[in-house]
């Protein structure tokens, strides 16, 4: 069934593009193409509420762009959303995805910034990428440099910058020195470990326990990691007292409650604890004595915030073609992933959440 709204609705869906290409179009005045998005009218559990539908072909406007999505990853951020649970929700009727690497199309005769055939990332949040075809500002998009893959790309905005700020901005690093986290083999997690290697810093990752315990240690020292200990390990280890690594001075975390506090634990004098998720759902505790002994300091993290704030930066074109450097040097390589049809989301929708922290796949919605 097609979607059928009014233009202002439209816009509100950012104005979803599809169907038949464009040496078709325009065969028939009264012709209308339609592409197909991930849709949701109301907050709800993603397997409920998401629906794939048609929606309309359009024009861009003077200062819009039309971009063709090619690949778009499904992460806790885009579920929580769709749940109603994020910090920004976007206006409904809705698209989901805010990652994703498209090619552009068609632009509006006052757009200057791209043009057509290159590739773009969004240029921030609630884009609506989980579509075939969109239209959007043009300050909606970003071009991207060439030394990135479409995987590489499709994930860029949030993992690969998430890891590659907070190891820049909080503490000063050199190398030698040595950081903690949980959630190791998120992809986050992976990403610090592999630019902790890169820039000649320590790393000790905490996982949850499992059966396949040493497959998983394998994969992420295999990654660089100095060190993998499990939930229970870190609570006895003595690889900091004993002196085999330094006590890290900085801290990772993405899962809060006891997790939190066992990594907490061991951050050395003056060291650093920097939380930007909450796997666990629990809160973050933090003992008085670290706070009065140790000196110990906990701040939070949010990408979105720091794109906000340094849309236009040279700091965070550096870091762009820094990444792409290191992922061009095979010294970054994207996490684990699976890529499946748009058409069967159903099985990202269900498993991007799963509470075990097991799965260790990314999936990437494959648009076009």
């Amino acid at each position: 069934m097609v979607l059928k709204v009014n233009n202002l609705v439209l816009r509100t869906l950012r104005r979803q593009w599809g169907g038949l290409s464009m040496m078709n179009r325009g065969l028939s005045a009264s012709r209308v193409d339609y592409g197909k998005s991930l849709v949701y009218e109301g907050y709800g559990e993603p397997i409920e509420v998401l629906k794939l539908k048609n929606t309309e072909d359009l024009k861009p406007g003077t200062n819009e762009v039309a971009v063709r999505w090619i690949l778009s990853p499904v992460n806790p951020a885009d579920i929580n959303s769709i749940q109603g649970k994020y910090p920004t929700k976007p206006k409904l009727p809705a698209v989901g995805g805010n990652e994703g690497v498209g090619e552009v199309i068609d632009v509006g005769s006052g757009v200057k910034t791209v043009r057509v055939g290159d590739r773009v990332v969004p240029n921030g949040n609630n884009l609506g990428t989980w579509s075939t075809r969109g239209v959007y500002p043009a300050q909606g998009v970003m071009k991207i440099p060439e030394s990135f893959t479409d995987v590489e790309a499709s994930m860029l905005n949030v993992n690969p910058c998430t890891a590659y700020r907070m190891l820049k901005d909080f503490v000063p690093l050199c190398p030698g020195d040595t950081i903690i986290q949980n959630g190791g083999n998120s992809a986050v997690g992976q990403l610090v470990i592999q630019l902790c290697r890169a820039w000649g810093l320590n790393s000790v990752s905490v996982v949850r326990d499992r059966e396949d315990i040493g497959d998983l240690k394998d994969h992420l020292k295999c990654l660089g990691a100095t060190e993998v200990l499990t939930e229970t390990e870190v609570r006895t280890t003595d690889l900091f007292k004993s002196k085999r690594l330094n006590p890290p001075k900085l801290a990772f975390n993405c899962v809060c409650g006891e997790s939190a506090l066992n990594i907490l634990r061991h951050l050395a004098q003056d060291g650093l604890i920097v939380t930007y998720g909450a796997m666990a759902r629990e809160p973050l505790t933090i003992p008085a004595s670290a706070l009065i002994f140790k000196n110990i300091t906990a701040k939070g993290f949010w990408m979105t915030s720091w794109v906000k704030s340094h849309s236009d930066s040279q700091e965070r074109w550096e870091m762009l073609d820094d990444l792409g450097n290191l992922f061009a040097s095979k010294k970054l390589q994207a996490p684990p992933h699976k890529i499946i049809p748009l058409d069967e989301y159903q099985e990202a929708a269900k498993n991007t959440l799963q509470r075990d922290g097991k799965t260790g796949i990314k999936y990437i919605l494959r648009l076009s």
